[in-house]
């Protein structure tokens, strides 16, 4: 059946027959992207299962801000019809963004303009709002993928870690970027993209550390170096939450042992030599231990011949550099892909081949990204 054009809520009304005639998906990985894709598939009334190796929604945390931003991420929570809610989350005045240089000069200060092309959210708080949003039990918790085999014409066996399996006629990986579906449809692993992160939070730094908090300002700022930089968010509670990013060899990396956060701290703020007190502190003045995030992309415009009953969403698909755009574009290939299934219910190969006609060309883009927004902040040295 193809849908009447219209919104998303025009096709509501085919829930019932979508649901008895649709081909159910079986998806891996609760993140923001497998979430949104189950979301949008159930505001259409198909059927959905998503396997997710943590043992529960509180397993671990997730993390900091995301900038969900207009042309992507927002179109997807439009389509998951979550605006609201999502606008619900916002932290109001933190889209404001500095540029200074290593000595603390302000190079650039942008308040937040209310437009909302770019707010801030908490990630475990969208997340959340997606997880309220799909039935209860969508997300099987604690099931760990280990094997993917293949039984022809478009079915998967999936065996889980706690001795489960199942099959599926459709199978989608949104297991992000060590994702054990996408050896299925290519040979790419993530490679090393040359830079790491090292991760700290200030709290309390109003208060703690007022010169740091002063510089950073109302939302997020950047110093940059030839080699070095650092960035960092202002989140609830005056957290200043920073990434000291260093462009080294992983073995550089390797030489230091972040099992002691002392001496790990004195070796990293060295290659900060001669930058401001008041930047350094987000190394040297950490409230929590030290913790290094390498960054690892897959090759650049990456693309597989149509496997029949399988494709990827997000860093599964297109593992980038932090960018500022990984959320916002698992949420849009998640969307895509529900509408292209909703589009095609009883024939998922020509779902999947329309979703990947709109997403290989989109994923090709993802460097670009990279380089707008670090000339975001460059053109203003």
């Amino acid at each position: 059946m193809q849908f009447p054009h219209g919104t998303l809520f025009d096709v509501t009304e085919y829930a019932d027959q979508q649901t008895d005639r649709a081909t159910p998906v079986t998806i891996v990985g609760a993140g923001l992207g497998g979430l949104t894709l189950a979301r949008v598939l159930h505001l259409h009334g198909i059927a959905a299962t998503i396997y997710e190796a943590e043992a529960s929604p509180m397993a671990r945390g997730q993390g900091g801000l995301l900038d969900i931003h207009d042309y992507n991420g927002q179109l997807a929570l439009q389509t998951a019809g979550l605006m609201d809610e999502f606008r619900g989350i916002i932290l109001e005045g933190h889209q404001a963004m500095r540029v200074v240089g290593p000595d603390g000069t302000l190079l650039a200060d942008h308040a937040d303009d209310g437009s909302g092309g770019r707010p801030e959210v908490y990630r475990a708080e969208l997340r959340q709002i997606l997880l309220d949003s799909i039935p209860a039990g969508t997300v099987q918790w604690g099931h760990k993928l280990s094997e993917v085999r293949p039984l022809g014409a478009g079915r998967h066996e999936l065996t889980f870690a706690n001795g489960a399996t199942v099959t599926t006629d459709l199978l989608v990986g949104a297991d992000g970027a060590w994702s054990r579906v996408r050896p299925l449809l290519t040979a790419a692993v993530p490679e090393y993209a040359g830079a790491a992160g090292i991760e700290t939070y200030l709290f309390n730094a109003d208060v703690n550390h007022p010169a740091t908090a002063k510089i950073v300002g109302d939302g997020s700022m950047i110093a940059q170096g030839p080699t070095s930089e650092l960035f960092a968010h202002r989140e609830k509670n005056a957290t200043l939450h920073a990434y000291a990013i260093l462009t080294r060899p992983l073995e550089w990396f390797d030489t230091i042992d972040f099992t002691d956060p002392a001496a790990a701290t004195a070796r990293i703020v060295r290659e900060y030599e001669g930058w401001a007190p008041e930047l350094t502190a987000l190394i040297t003045q950490t409230d929590t231990a030290p913790l290094l995030r390498p960054q690892y992309t897959l090759p650049t415009g990456q693309t597989w011949d149509r496997v029949p009953g399988v494709t990827l969403i997000g860093d599964a698909a297109h593992l980038a550099p932090p960018n500022g755009e990984g959320a916002n574009f698992a949420m849009l290939d998640g969307a895509d892909l529900a509408k292209a299934i909703a589009a095609h219910p009883t024939d998922p190969e020509t779902a999947l081949t329309q979703y990947e006609l709109t997403m290989f060309p989109r994923a090709a883009h993802l460097p670009q990204e990279a380089l707008d927004f670090h000339e975001s902040f460059d053109k203003h040295r």
